[in-house]
């Protein structure tokens, strides 16, 4: 078996979302947040186990802790693009604030609640950083209103997309504690725990490293492992093969129209659509061969994100 990756969501959850590793895990969210959201210490509130993905292997593997002044976290690292993960990644913030009140609790009690999403594909086009911070805020003047909402995504393709990429071009984008743990999870293969130049030489890097080389698996977890690490690419391919091929199709409709209405524009409009086409053809070619696996219904909607409306037109 290859060497396994973090950016899996078991084994990343299995690293980060551990009782010994929990020093890790403050590293984490401490490079993430801003000065005020720092952590000295954190509680678990769904420590990792393996009973998590005895009966569904393909489960959200992600990681809920809560800070020592009350502040609620979940983190959780996503490979693939699946429909609607804007929404996914709201409503599990809505979850991770609305379940702390319990009955006959005043609202006064509610804590913030912050959501780190770490994702492996670009969710944000049309800004080059990887790191970015959202909050509701007055549209015109800036002015943060709901303080006690927060959600960070971490696009990992965007500070490193290159195969090729070697140490030395690695380390000239190193500048924060974010940088540092984004190199972890994106190019760990170019480090090494026993000898980490200058910018990385930090212990809580070290003992990651030391983790990630010493992972055990079960052979039930390996077995999830490989679902999860296959699932992935799996879709990530279909994805990309049928988003390539709406894009193609959708050129050619776009430079028909664009005869008529404008080249570029047309050129522009039908590649858009072609690419929405794309990846619900892309979806739906996943699901197809989830059936024929015999996937639970469920498992195929969560992996997917289609409807049942989709899934039974298949059937």
């Amino acid at each position: 078996m290859e060497k396994i990756t973090p950016k899996v969501d078991l084994a990343f959850k299995k690293i980060f979302g551990v009782e010994e590793n929990k020093d890790l895990l403050m590293a984490l969210i401490n490079a993430t947040v801003s000065n005020e959201d720092q952590v000295v210490d954190v509680t678990l509130l769904n420590p990792y186990n393996p009973q998590n993905f005895r009966t569904d292997k393909l489960s959200i593997l992600d990681i809920k802790a809560i800070s020592e002044t009350g502040k609620r976290f979940n983190i959780e690292i996503q490979i693939t693009d699946e429909a609607d993960y804007d929404k996914r990644a709201l409503y599990y913030w809505a979850k991770l604030y609305t379940d702390q009140l319990k009955r006959s609790q005043d609202y006064a009690t509610l804590h913030k609640a912050i959501g780190i999403h770490i994702l492996n594909f670009v969710s944000i086009t049309n800004n080059l950083k990887y790191h970015n911070v959202f909050r509701i805020t007055e549209q015109e003047s800036g002015l943060p209103y709901f303080k006690d909402l927060e959600l960070h995504t971490v696009e990992l393709t965007k500070f490193s997309k290159d195969p090729e990429e070697d140490l030395n071009s690695l380390l000239k984008k190193i500048k924060t504690s974010l940088d540092i743990w984004t190199a972890f999870l994106t190019r760990h293969d170019l480090l090494n725990k026993d000898n980490l130049p200058g910018p990385l030489a930090i212990h809580t890097l070290k003992k990651a490293l030391h983790v990630l080389d010493t992972l055990n698996l079960t052979d039930e977890e390996r077995m999830a492992y490989e679902d999860h690490l296959k699932w992935l690419r799996i879709e990530a391919n279909t994805v990309e093969k049928y988003r390539r091929e709406g894009e193609q199709k959708g050129r050619l409709e776009g430079e028909q129209k664009g005869r008529q209405e404008g080249r570029q524009e047309g050129i522009r409009i039908g590649e858009e659509k072609g690419k929405l086409e794309g990846k619900l053809e892309g979806k739906l070619e996943i699901a197809k061969s989830m059936l024929l696996q015999g996937y639970p219904m469920e498992n195929i909607l969560i992996i997917t994100g289609l409807s049942m409306d989709d899934i039974q037109s298949i059937i």
